[in-house]
Order: C-alpha cells, then structure tokens, then sequence
C-alpha cells in the first residue's frame, strides 16, 4: 500500500471521530415523562416481565436484534497474532458491515485471554446478552475448540466467520465455476493450499454440498496431508488421503479445482499448466493472491478464477454471507447455524449469481453489464437481492432442522421495529 493509501486509510478511521461504530437512542428522552420510563421507575416493569421468562429480553431489551463480534486478536487478518487491542478496527470494521448489510446492531469484544478456555468462559458468562456471537479472527486450530465449545454451551447462533464465510462463499462459487467448466462437484479432483481454519471449513463444506473426501488433496506447510504423517492434528487428519503424493507440484497434475488460503505466488504458471481442462483457481491469499489473475489468464485461457481481491471479478468476499446469515438466524431467534443453514446460504447464493443483474448493482460497480459465466460466479456485495435470498433461506433451512424458537417470518427483509424485536 502506498503512503497516500496508508494515510488515506488511517484518516478514514480518526477523522471526523475516532472509530467506525456509535449508539444511537431508540425511544424518545425529551421529557422527564420520557426519562422516567426508559429509566427509573418504569424500566422495572420489563426487568419483572424477562425475570419471569427471559425470552421476553427479544420483547423489551435489543437483544433480538444485536451481534457481539469478538476476537482475541491471535489470527489478525494476514497480520498474525497482535493481539486483542490491535483487533479492534477490524471488530468495529465488522460490525460497520453488519449494520449497512443487514441492518443489525454489533459490539465489539475484545478479549485478552491467557489461554482458549479462559476466552471460552469469558464469551460463555456474557452470552445471554446478545442474540448472536460472531467469532473473528481466532487463530487455529484453538479457533475450532473455541467454537464447538461455545455452540454447546450457548443458547444463541455462534458462527467463526473466518471458517464458515468463507467457506459458503466459496462453495457457491466453486458449484457455479465447476457447472460453467461441465464438471460436477462429485467427480472434482480438488487441491487445497492451506490448512488452516478457513481451508479446513472450506473442505468440509465442500464435503456437505457433494465433494468426494477421497477427492481432496489438502496441503500444509510440509506438503500432502497423507495418511503416513504422525504430525497432525484431529482437524487436518480429516482430510488425510491414502497417497504417494507429497508436494504441491505433483498433486496438481490433472487436478480440477484449486483453492489456495495460503500465501502468495505460491501456485506458478508451470503447476497451472498441469491441471486439468478448464481449470477452477480460486486464489485467495490477500492482498496478493497465490497466483495473480493477468498470470493465470494468459497462461490458461480456460482458466476460471476466483481472488479475494475486489478489483477483479468473482471476489470471494464474506460479506456475502455473515449479515445475511445472522439476519435469518436472529428472525426465527435459531439456537445455532447447523449445516443445513450453510448450505441453504451456498445454494442461496449460487442461483442468484444466475439471475439478471439489477441496474443499480452495475451503477455500483461502473460496468455496462454483468451475466453468468466465467468472469461472474459470484453476486456482488452490493447486490441488495442478499438480504431477501440468503436470509430468508437461512430462517427457513433453521425452521426445517427444529433450530428455530420463531416461527418463519411472512415476509422478507424484516423492516418494521416489531418484527425484528417483537414477541
């Protein structure tokens, strides 16, 4: 980044307030009358009411309708471990994200934790405030404990956006790149660059939605993860292959599909001539991808890729996903986000990628036109189709599974007050 973008940015978060995110008051407070009920003698009333039963905190408080977004601050973006304070713009970034997407309130929680279940006890004493938890930027494989963790013990949505997000909008895409290339889900050789807790979530939904185990080759920094190591974790011998592959270069000969969530530059145009016929490349180390687009485009014509860049098409970007999948979970007031909720989200987003493209989405993004095909796999972020599709989807695959304590909503998106926040 250049020193104007860097100051551009800094500027952006200090000026002309410090930070992202401010509270705005909901009731009227312009006479004593006011004060009174929204404070002392009045607020005693709802306080007796959710004593009584607390499903009655989505009635009178803003619960039904508020994310905490927390991190420890060890997985910073590409950052590395900084800690918990430095997490902080990007917990405020993500809560920026979810209020202009999907018109949800956010905290954001920082936590300086000595060790994962102190984090786990932490998040698990406050959890009754809010009505969903969005996990951010945790390191794994600590991240995949913390998370199952705090599913059991909370009676609310707990989603790690760094696995899960990523994961659905990568396997909408991949389904939509894979039908362009008349390839089928089921019969993709696959070839994973990275390991870590997005790869990982990546695979196994890739798995729920059809991919064959046997299918996936997953690498790490000493190569295959084959079924001879004695070096790996529960969550990458998942994906532990019976093979004689061991590097990258041999285990991309003929492969259909390459997913990197890794570093950059790391897949060459030489491996990318190893694949098979029209290739799927999603590149997505950012900002630089493990293979640049102009590469990959003029040493495979065919090639069908996808970045995490927004300057070029088909952006695997999780702002696809998380709002609109917390809109749905905190409408029917879910207890978690089950498969079944990940996968309505994938097929969700897959056919909207199909459907014609509104015109204030091509004014958004300056572009003549946009249509189905290799340089469009994936809906744009500002596609306001999102929060009526994926959401409703969501609610409705968390109904179906008996998750929901709502039943589903008679209309999409939620506007009014008493929708989002009534009994």
């Amino acid at each position: 980044m250049t020193d104007a973008k860097k100051q551009a940015a800094l500027d952006y978060h200090s000026q002309p307030i410090p930070g992202k995110l401010s509270v705005e008051i909901t009731k009227p407070t312009s006479s004593a009358k006011h004060l009174a009920l929204a404070y002392s003698p009045g607020v005693a009333e709802p306080v007796r009411e959710i004593a009584k039963d607390p499903e009655n905190a989505y009635l009178y408080t803003g619960k039904g309708n508020l994310v905490a977004v927390i991190s420890d601050g060890s997985a910073i973006l590409g950052l590395g471990n900084l800690g918990a304070l430095a997490s902080k713009p990007v917990m405020e970034g993500k809560g920026l994200l979810f209020k202009r997407f999907a018109g949800i309130n956010s905290i954001d929680i920082e936590v300086n934790a000595e060790s994962p279940q102190a984090f786990i006890d932490t998040v698990a004493r406050i959890a009754d405030t809010w009505g969903g938890i969005n996990l951010e930027d945790i390191k794994a494989p600590e991240c995949f404990e913390i998370e199952r963790a705090l599913v059991e013990q909370c009676n609310i949505p707990v989603f790690h956006d760094d696995q899960h997000g990523t994961a659905i909008v990568t396997a909408a895409g991949m389904l939509n790149a894979l039908d362009i290339a008349e390839k089928k889900l089921e019969d993709a050789r696959i070839v994973c660059l990275g390991a870590g807790s997005a790869a990982i979530a990546c695979m196994k939904l890739l798995v729920a939605c059809g991919a064959k185990a046997e299918n996936i080759y997953m690498l790490d920094r000493k190569g295959v993860i084959h079924s001879g190591r004695d070096d790996l974790n529960q969550y990458k011998a998942m994906f532990a292959t019976e093979t004689d592959l061991r590097t990258l270069d041999e285990a991309i000969e003929g492969a259909d599909v390459f997913i990197g969530l890794s570093g950059p530059n790391l897949l060459s145009p030489e491996q990318l001539k190893k694949m098979a016929d029209n290739p799927v490349v999603f590149a997505c180390s950012n900002p630089d991808p493990e293979i640049h687009p102009d590469v990959a485009n003029e040493t495979r014509p065919d090639v069908i890729m996808a970045t995490g860049r927004s300057d070029y098409p088909n952006q695997v970007n999780n702002v696809l996903g998380f709002p609109f999948i917390f809109r749905g979970a905190l409408d029917v007031r879910a207890t978690r986000i089950n498969e079944e909720m990940k996968v309505a989200a994938v097929h969700a987003l897959k056919d909207l990628a199909r459907e014609p493209v509104p015109q204030d989405v091509l004014d958004a993004y300056e572009v003549d036109a946009l249509e189905f095909g290799r340089g469009y796999i994936i809906p744009t972020p500002m596609d306001a189709r999102l929060l009526d599709r994926v959401s409703s989807a969501v609610a409705q695959a968390a109904v179906d599974t008996g998750v929901a304590r709502r039943p589903y909503p008679s209309h999409y998106p939620l506007t009014r007050v008493e929708d989002v926040y009534g009994g």
